[in-house]
């Protein structure tokens, strides 16, 4: 195998992870004690930054939200932290159980007629999503907004590499929302789908007036992939549309976690619910007509024909789609209506109080949900550098993705902030710029 990709041994597979991280210098101790191993890996983790030890105002995908501490004590009970997927459905009632109400509460949440079971995170959820589309229409191509997460651009394009589908872009305007006009120039016969995303990568809630009837008076299906959170206050993929809305579950209790596990949500109408892929729990009466969990729409290779499969998913993280759950029904209707507008406040009262310093200028003017734009005179690297000297963590640095957004910053406030953490965050932008 090595031979055949022009290699000599597996170091060579690695050569592109830089030296310092590729072989970190932990020198082990001796054999040790419990309460010394646990104070010597507690030490060790030390040197790690998270939100918890910096103040955050980095979002791009990946958000600190409050995580009520029933969420935790539910799915660390041992029948749900040591359960695995549920292949055998009369033996996983308690999972499946879970697995539909998770389902259900997406449903709720989104406006949509179906849910499934969810992905392994956003950015699978949409790649799936989009196969959804191109199998429902038998159609080749793609419609993708550039203000459409990269990392999940990036996703949707290897799913669709080699294959005889294809994605094209459509751009944003210097508003940072998708141009309409170009969308509409672009909508050919062959388009199978337009993927939108609101709020898009650069925090902006899209005014999507209009685009669905675009969409399917062309024969085309619109997906939307959004923040869950934020439909709590603002309007429901069902209520712009969407015949598809997918994206990243982790705001819904999930911590950070060095990137992951997360999952990715995936709703749908009930149009296309022979068409969702992945894991679906139906509910049914057993022989005795007592309620019934089972596994059902199966549309996986494990169990039919691998051509006829809609997704190869096998599994999934269904640890953190109960937990989803969990969180969705502690809150309850109310509850996320009010971490959502807190997201929304942070942001306006953040956005407001940037935009006043010399030195900065706010892009993302119109709608937000917690996160915006910001353009400074220094380079955004020299500004994180000088906040993270403080102990603060600053905004993504957009032109790693963006090479044309030149020393801008995307900023993300959600309701774990405060107001004294806000104002001192804006104290110590005003000096990092002098």
């Amino acid at each position: 195998m090595l031979e055949t990709i022009g290699v000599e041994h597996f170091g060579q597979l690695l050569k592109a992870i830089p030296a310092e991280l590729g072989n970190p210098k932990i020198e082990l101790p001796p054999p040790l004690s419990e309460i010394e191993a646990q104070n010597w890996f507690g030490s060790l983790a030390q040197s790690n930054a998270t939100s918890k030890t910096h103040l955050s105002f980095l979002g791009a995908g990946c958000y600190e939200h409050f995580i009520p501490s029933v969420v935790h004590h539910v799915t660390s009970r041992s029948e749900f932290y040591t359960s695995y997927t549920p292949y055998q459905p009369e033996a996983s009632q308690g999972m499946l159980q879970a697995l539909f109400e998770y389902q259900s509460l997406i449903c709720e949440l989104t406006g949509m007629d179906v849910s499934n079971g969810s992905h392994y995170d956003g950015a699978t959820a949409l790649a799936e999503s989009v196969l959804m589309a191109l199998h429902h229409t038998n159609r080749r191509k793609v419609l993708i907004a550039r203000s459409v997460h990269p990392e999940y651009r990036a996703v949707t394009d290897t799913y669709l590499a080699g294959t005889r589908f294809e994605t094209a872009e459509f751009p944003y305007r210097i508003s940072f929302d998708f141009d309409f006009e170009v969308l509409k120039r672009q909508l050919t016969p062959e388009v199978a789908s337009v993927v939108v995303q609101s709020p898009n990568f650069f925090g902006l809630v899209e005014d999507l007036t209009g685009l669905a009837e675009l969409v399917h008076a062309n024969g085309s299906l619109l997906i939307l992939v959004a923040h869950p959170l934020s439909f709590g206050i603002y309007k429901t993929p069902e209520e712009w549309g969407a015949d598809i809305v997918c994206g990243e579950g982790q705001p819904l209790g999930v911590p950070p976690s060095f990137g992951g596990p997360w999952l990715g949500y995936l709703a749908t109408t009930r149009a296309l619910m022979r068409r969702i892929p992945g894991r679906l729990v139906g509910i049914t009466k057993d022989e005795f007509g007592q309620r019934a969990y089972c596994l059902t729409l199966q549309a996986r290779e494990q169990h039919i024909r691998r051509e006829r499969a809609s997704s190869n998913i096998c599994t999934n993280q269904a640890l953190c789609a109960l937990t989803a759950a969990v969180y969705m029904a502690s809150l309850g209707k109310n509850g996320i209506r009010r971490v959502a507008e807190l997201n929304l406040e942070n942001a306006l009262y953040l956005r407001g109080e940037i935009g006043k310093l010399k030195g900065a200028r706010v892009l993302t003017c119109g709608p937000v949900f917690n996160e915006f734009v910001v353009e400074f005179e220094k380079p955004v690297f020299e500004i994180n550098d000088a906040l993270w000297e403080r102990g603060v963590i600053g905004g993504l640095q957009l032109d790693r993705y963006y090479g044309e957004l030149r020393n801008q910053m995307l900023l993300c406030a959600t309701e774990t902030k405060s107001k004294e953490d806000l104002d001192r965050f804006v104290q110590m932008l005003r000096e990092v710029m002098g």
